[in-house]
């Protein structure tokens, strides 16, 4: 089976190279996600564009918008990515700039980092990013749940504030990345109730093989995650990602598969993607 991972990550962050090496053991570059998709046939990945200027400030208040993916100069042809938006960042300028990179066949949404920025999604410094949104017809993936870094806010990635968004642009398709871990039960509400909000299942642990195998078969570590997606009951409204370098790509699928039952699995590791990232069709 072919497969699409819809978050994951390839910019030159000091908190990324720190877990990839202590915590995941992964290779964090080119040639080690390269490897490491050939291995498990995934056949695309969706990086989020993140940057910083302060090495090791997550989040970084002062990176310009948008935000891209800087790892290495080079990357692979089958990455395309979100464009990163910083609020502090969002001038007349930014917002042009936003508008010229939409038009890239390599850019395929917009990422808005809830919780490690202090805007709550329905902000109006938001308002121009949605409106880009519907005029180029590609989605917004939001972090919700909880960050990686301890010095974000959590009551602004709560999965809850992204109802009101929903409501106000149906004619933008919106994901919750994470599924709102740990707050599922709400986020699986605010999916079940709207149709243009999906959610993905990218980083809902941080770790190697053997991480992923202690929670994974742990009886209560995500009796909360199993209990979301019974209660939204509709498994096209999800999408396979990785979070990748904080997990390694093989273990992580297998967890995956067996967290969703198989007749879901098309749809959920390549369809739905296909669906809510219209752009990435001709690369298939």
């Amino acid at each position: 089976m072919k497969i699409i991972d819809a978050h994951m990550h390839l910019s030159n962050i000091k908190e990324f190279k720190s877990i990839a090496v202590e915590k995941s053991t992964v290779d964090y570059s080119c040639n080690g996600l390269v490897h490491e998709y050939k291995a498990s046939n995934v056949v695309l990945g969706i990086a989020m564009g993140l940057t910083e200027t302060n090495s090791g400030r997550l989040p970084d208040h002062n990176t310009s918008t948008p935000m891209g993916i800087d790892l290495e100069d080079k990357i692979p042809s089958n990455i395309v990515y979100c464009l990163g938006i910083n609020p502090y960042k969002l001038g007349r300028e930014e917002i042009k700039e936003l508008e010229l990179r939409l038009q890239r066949p390599e850019v395929v949404g917009l990422k808005v980092y809830l919780g490690y920025y202090p805007f709550y999604g329905y902000d109006e410094v938001y308002k121009p990013v949605y409106e880009l949104a519907e005029k180029y017809k590609v989605p917004v993936v939001f972090h919700t749940g909880d960050t990686l870094s301890d010095e974000g806010l959590l009551k602004y990635s709560h999965p809850l504030t992204l109802d009101e968004i929903a409501v106000k642009h149906r004619w933008v398709n919106f994901v919750m990345a994470h599924f709102g871990d740990p707050w599922c039960l709400d986020a699986a509400e605010v999916v079940y109730k709207n149709s243009n909000m999906f959610a993905d299942l990218s980083g809902l642990m941080v770790g190697n093989d053997k991480t992923i195998k202690r929670l994974k078969d742990s009886p209560l570590f995500f009796h909360h995650l199993r209990h979301g997606l019974a209660f939204c009951d509709n498994y096209s409204k999800f999408l396979f990602g990785t979070d990748w370098p904080l997990v390694p790509i093989a273990p992580y699928i297998e967890f995956v598969r067996e967290l969703i039952p198989e007749e879901y699995h098309q749809e959920v590791f390549y369809d739905t993607a296909t669906k809510v990232f219209p752009k990435i069709k001709r690369l298939l």
